[in-house]
């Protein structure tokens, strides 16, 4: 049987984007840090998104039943920490620019990318909960660098301007 431990520690070579997952509506606006994010589809447009259920904000993900993917752009490691820590989530959201696209959840106008979505699905494995959500709409910034999480560390991929 494979321990907890070893799977932690052979998933942290398993190099991910980094992204702050956000909602907001009746239950108020929260937001986590996730890297347990993956296309799921293009047709429909479809993303899955993991979220512990133990998370303090996970009923209100549930309760809102809308979710904005925030892909995380090399200069944001400040935001993915604010956003994993014990912070209110008044506090987190004072972090960054904020705006709106269709679903009314949260977008961090100078992410990388952000997915706004509707959670179609919920699927309860284990300790998380996996949302499969479908894409309402896209935003894209001129960002050309991404921020990832590999061997428990952060680090910066894309393109490198040599002057």
């Amino acid at each position: 049987m494979i321990q907890a431990t070893d799977f932690k520690n052979a998933m942290s070579l398993l190099t991910s984007a980094v992204n702050v997952v956000t909602t907001a509506g009746v239950s108020g606006r929260y937001g986590f840090t996730a890297s347990a994010v993956c296309s799921v589809t293009d047709t429909p447009p479809t993303l899955l998104v993991c979220m512990n259920t133990a998370s303090r904000s996970h009923e209100h993900f549930i309760e809102n039943k809308i979710l904005t993917v925030n892909v995380l752009g090399a200069d944001h490691q400040q935001i993915s920490n604010v956003f994993a820590s014990k912070m209110s989530s008044d506090e987190r959201f004072e972090y960054g620019r904020w705006t709106v696209l269709e679903t009314g959840a949260p977008v961090l106008e100078d992410a990388l990318v952000s997915f706004d979505c509707e959670i179609e699905q919920i699927q309860e494995v284990g300790t998380h909960s996996i949302f499969l959500c479908r894409v309402a709409a896209i935003q894209q910034s001129e960002q050309d660098q991404s921020l990832v999480y590999f061997n428990r560390a952060y680090h910066q991929v894309g393109q490198v301007e040599i002057a």
